[in-house]
């Protein structure tokens, strides 16, 4: 039997899993590690716990192997998109990482698009500027703290560097890449250009590689450590909703994907890297060679159920909080919830506005607030749905993964409110196995990402539209996309009173 290792470096947790030539999981372990939130906006971590928490993991996973650690011949990543690391010249992190989720950059988009423009900027990078991409945190340094960019010799994104430290090599990958606004997306190369017009030197910039190629072996100190053989092979990965794409089968047109994780994402496959969405929704490289996805994200998807249930439900389990759910009907009694927690992304790339219950009466229990929260979330999903259908895309199958999965009640509420086949798979693991996979292809066991994902991946359970449901869902969702502009300006004026 031959094995490979997926470790999906996420925003709160490292999980690794350990896959076998059949597809089966055969171990997992996850290790947590904190945010670190100084201000309102700022949201950061120290890069030097990736490493100590998955080295920790790792050593876990192989003292619970009971085979040869050279039968494990491939690692890959998955990892959180958009976050800054910046390296000296002797590879040391000169300050915390600054993640996806941080909103501090507001003025430095404006500055992108005063030095850019905003349709040069589209045209390049094929995303608008937005506060969680990574050049407008790299020009925030250059700002605020000269002193530290002065002293970097690289910039990297959290898996990157990661897997640095494993293997002593510098590089990054096109689907993260994309995520930086510094690539030219079309062309996968770092575009000079945009560099030049935004004052960052091209040699911060690490070298580009595929997804699946070779970076290097483990390094015999990170073998020593973890127990991890000397000889297994060290492949790039990809970005966490690229990998989630490759480990759910998103590798060919017409296939959707739905993931409901502390944020949320629709992404849906492209052979072209010419598609024109005017920025409304993200356009990335994806984890397969030659190919792209493009995305629409909600920042507190997940998120927004776990609020909810840490505010008002503190330390009960998910499904003791959705208890009685499909005996709520449609439109939870006259509630509607925004999932606006930390802002959003898509299609309001807004970090100013902020979620609302509206409709709420004393009639209400709290079910009925878990039941709006589930219908918001996919509500703001389904305004991504609506981008892609509007610019000529068939949805009408759509694979769901992550918290979105766990309960068959809001399966169903996908089903009507996306109008689509929701296909649930047999074993879910989404980013984790999209890197063990990307390891299986990259050490050769298959003769492309497909073959891997015929072995890897099987369908579940399927969910239908109920053309009634879809009915009054699709009444709802117009009132729904009313909320937004009915409080924006309400949202501006409550800012100053925000600790």
């Amino acid at each position: 039997m031959k094995y490979v290792i997926g470790v999906d470096l996420g925003t709160s947790a490292v999980k690794v899993l350990l896959m076998n030539n059949q597809g089966e999981v055969c171990l997992e372990v996850s290790k947590e590690y904190p945010l670190i939130q100084e201000k309102s906006g700022y949201s950061e971590q120290d890069p030097n716990e990736w490493v100590e928490k998955t080295t920790a993991a790792l050593t876990e996973l192989v003292e619970q192997f009971d085979g040869d650690v050279s039968s494990i011949e491939g690692i890959s990543f998955s990892g959180q998109m958009h976050g800054l690391v910046l390296l000296d010249e002797d590879q040391n992190v000169l300050r915390n990482a600054i993640l996806w989720n941080d909103t501090r950059t507001t003025e430095q988009c404006q500055q992108i698009y005063d030095m850019v423009g905003e349709e040069r900027l589209l045209e390049i990078t094929k995303n608008p500027a937005l506060e969680g991409f990574t050049l407008p945190k790299l020009l925030w340094v250059k700002q605020y703290e000269p002193d530290v960019l002065a002293n970097a010799s690289v910039f990297m994104l959290p898996k990157d560097y990661l897997r640095l430290k494993m293997t002593g090599a510098t590089h990054m990958e096109y689907s993260d890449a994309a995520g930086t606004l510094m690539l030219d997306v079309g062309e996968k190369q770092w575009s000079d250009e945009l560099l030049a017009l935004v004052g960052i030197d091209a040699k911060l910039c690490p070298p580009l590689v595929g997804s699946s190629e070779f970076v290097g072996h483990v390094t015999v100190e990170f073998s020593g450590e973890t127990g991890l053989a000397s000889t297994t092979k060290v492949f790039a990965g990809g970005a966490d909703n690229a990998c989630g794409a490759i480990g759910s089968g998103i590798l060919s047109e017409g296939k959707t994907l739905c993931s409901i994780g502390t944020s949320g994402v629709v992404l849906s496959y492209e052979e072209r890297n010419d598609r024109d969405f005017q920025g409304k929704v993200h356009y990335f490289n994806h984890g397969e060679e030659n190919a792209f996805y493009t995305m629409g994200v909600t920042l507190a998807a997940g998120y927004s159920l776990s609020w909810f249930r840490d505010t008002f439900a503190k330390d009960e389990q998910f499904e003791t909080l959705l208890e009685g759910l499909n005996n709520v009907p449609i439109g939870a009694n006259g509630l509607l919830f925004t999932p606006y927690l930390v802002g959003e992304r898509t299609p309001h790339a807004d970090s100013v506005i902020r979620a609302s219950f509206i409709g709420m009466d004393a009639s209400h229990k709290r079910i009925d607030f878990a039941r709006s929260v589930i219908e918001g979330i996919t509500f703001s999903l389904n305004e991504s749905i609506e981008i892609f259908r509007e610019s000529g895309k068939t949805i009408d199958t759509i694979i769901s993964i992550g918290g979105g999965a766990k309960n068959e009640t809001w399966l169903q509420i996908q089903a009507d409110v996306f109008n689509a086949k929701i296909v649930k798979l047999s074993s879910e693991q989404g980013p984790a196995v999209g890197a063990a996979m990307l390891a299986a292809y990259g050490s050769g066991w298959y003769d492309s990402l497909q073959e891997c994902a015929d072995v890897f991946i099987q369908e579940a359970t399927t969910y239908t539209p109920v053309p009634e449901n879809v009915e009054r869902y699709n009444e709802l969702f117009q009132l729904y996309k009313e909320v937004y502009a009915q409080t924006k300006v309400l949202n501006e004026g409550l800012k100053s009173f925000r600790s």
